[in-house]
């Protein structure tokens, strides 16, 4: 991993900590003022656009590591050379599929201009929503990043689903004692 792509990396992860610790604090919050008998009339709301954030963010960063949804199997099934250009074709369709979501999500942006939270009047939709086009963004620049390793490993036949799968199955078994 490049020097751009481990500070993409510490930022997202520092990034989803504070996310997923505000979502925490924000949750016991709430249930502690619920179990006073104090509703809080944002709670909902907050909370739903906290876990889209985390969703968004951590998506990303799933990507950085291609730990999210693949398919492995079905490009490794495919002979050389066509191999190779499947790869960079389902890349295309990814990365393609992001940047129409990241144009669409500014899109969005633009039309809820004016508008604010039903419950905090002083947070501006924009803001919350802004998740989308940032998103997609940093999702296309961390498959860019992690796509020259993952291109030269599918090209060798090697597969990053199963290599975890098998270390992980070796990590257990090493526990109980058992030699493979």
């Amino acid at each position: 991993m490049g020097r751009f792509a481990k500070a993409v990396d510490q930022l997202l992860i520092w990034f989803i900590l504070f996310q997923m610790i505000a979502l925490t604090a924000v949750v016991i919050f709430a249930v502690l003022a619920r179990l006073t008998g104090n509703s809080l009339s944002w709670y909902d709301e907050i909370a739903a656009i906290q876990l889209a954030w985390l969703t968004y963010y951590g998506g990303a960063y799933a990507a950085l590591h291609r730990r999210h949804i693949g398919f492995d199997s079905v490009l490794l099934s495919i002979p050389m050379p066509f191999r190779g250009w499947a790869v960079i074709l389902a890349e295309a369709v990814v990365i393609g599929f992001f940047v129409l979501l990241a144009y669409t999500g500014f899109e969005v942006l633009v039309v809820l201009e004016g508008e604010y939270l039903v419950s905090l009047t002083w947070i501006p939709i924009q803001f919350t929503q802004s998740v989308i086009p940032i998103g997609a963004t940093l999702f296309v620049v961390c498959e860019v990043l992690s796509f020259p390793n993952y291109y030269s490993k599918c090209c060798s036949g090697i597969s990053l689903e199963h290599a975890e799968i098998e270390e992980e199955v070796e990590t257990e078994l090493a526990k109980v004692g058992v030699k493979s």
